[in-house]
């Protein structure tokens, strides 16, 4: 053990001893534990189905190099649920690559980053990190940066193209995820005001054509407002082109637009309200034309924890029918030195029209259901002891409507929407960021 000991550590003095002069290097490492109770998370229970209590765990360990000309980051991470292995396990297929990728700066204004990164812009409402999730979620492609403070201007363009394997023919692509995709985001601060553009194509592959892509075009923008005390959003996104629909071909006529308005007195306690649209899929038109037309917004590879209620209810979790989604929202939050304390409540409602089977059975025409998707409370408490150790709790309730419960699947006896169940959901979590070498 003395002789590995030593071995180790000389070959980091090493590695140290041949790093330039200006360079820099840091190792961190995150220990997330969570533990959750999960009754009617994402979806209503039924009457039957029982709760559960169980911790996940996420651990990463990131290496940094940064030099005058160049940086470069890799991320290793482990995702567990507690108990998943045996305590003898003698394998370990859950450790997988984060991110890894090399940035060169041909100026100190433009330069090129290739590899698994994360993707993080504006509000991260179409991309982000999604941190919340265990994995998280990185890209594989190439990213072009200009970057100038003085014009307060910053330019991104990324291409990606992805294949499932090494292979030495064509092969069909059946991951879960774009054949590939090319983004242009721009953003430019004009004092008080921030303004960003992002067009972004992506591509899902044809049925039976390989190397072909159906190609989906979402163009829009954000604007942030933010002046002492008082902070204001607003954004806009549509989406054209073509993608798969019931394994056929459909063109794309959808939108999504959110505001959000917040003022913070004395620096400490936040008063927010806001309001976010997503277009649907109405399930009561039946023309041919409507149906060969996706309505619904795809909102791509955003942290939608963050937006519709931490429950997960809508496009973070299970689906609701394409539906669509509004979303009405108010914030409370309480800011202290080293606590936190926030309430939000939603109020949530389909955009498009909801199929009522028991109905259109007893009238012999096609009815809809109430919009209503009932409303959802989140309340959260964050204690930071240091700024590597923290701790967070929380508790959420869905108060259920049969439309919601309907979407889901959750019937009772007369094929209705059973929202006997009351929902909840908490949990607690430890945030743990050691600073091996900073």
């Amino acid at each position: 053990m003395k002789n590995i000991l030593k071995v180790t550590a000389g070959s980091v003095l090493m590695i140290f001893s041949s790093l330039p002069a200006n360079a820099q290097f840091s190792l961190t490492g995150e220990l997330i534990p969570r533990t959750e109770y999960r009754h009617g998370y994402q979806a209503p229970l039924d009457s039957l189905v029982k709760g559960s209590v169980a911790t996940g765990q996420r651990s990463r360990l990131n290496f940094g190099y940064k030099s005058d000309k160049f940086k470069a980051k890799v991320s290793f991470q482990d995702v567990r649920v507690w108990g998943s292995t045996a305590t003898a396990n003698t394998t370990d297929g859950f450790t997988s690559l984060h991110e890894g990728w090399g940035q060169y700066f041909f100026t100190p204004k433009f330069s090129l980053k290739a590899g698994r990164q994360e993707l993080s812009y504006d509000d991260e409402r179409l991309f982000g990190g999604l941190n919340w999730t265990f994995q998280g979620r990185s890209h594989d492609l190439f990213l072009f940066a200009f970057e100038d403070t003085s014009l307060k201007l910053n330019v991104h363009a990324g291409i990606g193209y992805n294949q499932a394997a090494m292979t030495n023919s064509a092969a069909s692509y059946t991951l879960s995820n774009y054949k590939e995709m090319y983004y242009l985001w721009a953003n430019k601060k004009f004092g008080n005001l921030s303004a960003s553009l992002l067009a972004v194509i992506t591509g899902v592959e044809i049925p039976n054509a390989l190397n072909s892509s159906y190609l989906m075009n979402t163009i829009g923008t954000h604007i942030e407002y933010k002046k002492d005390a008082l902070f204001g959003s607003l954004r806009f996104y549509s989406q054209s082109g073509e993608t798969v629909m019931g394994g056929k071909r459909a063109d794309v006529n959808a939108y999504m637009a959110g505001a959000d308005l917040k003022y913070t007195i004395a620096k400490k306690f936040t008063v927010g309200a806001g309001m976010e649209m997503m277009s649907g899929q109405s399930q009561t038109d039946t023309t041919k034309a409507y149906k060969e037309v996706q309505h619904t917004f795809n909102a791509l590879y955003g942290t939608g924890h963050k937006f519709n209620g931490y429950m997960d209810y809508y496009f973070a979790g299970s689906g609701h029918g394409n539906v669509g989604l509004q979303d009405i929202y108010l914030n409370l939050k309480y800011k202290a030195d080293k606590y936190w304390v926030a309430l939000d409540v939603h109020m949530f409602a389909a955009t498009a029209e909801i199929f009522d089977p028991v109905k259109s059975a007893q009238t012999g025409t096609i009815e809809s259901m109430d919009a209503n998707l009932g409303n959802e409370i989140d309340f959260t408490f964050n204690y930071a002891f240091t700024k590597q150790c923290a701790v967070q709790c929380g508790y959420s309730t869905y108060l259920h409507t049969a439309s919601v419960a309907y979407l889901k699947g959750v019937l009772d006896w007369e094929g209705k929407g059973y929202t006997g169940n009351q929902a909840g959901w908490g949990y607690v979590m430890l945030v743990l960021k050691p600073e091996f070498i900073k």
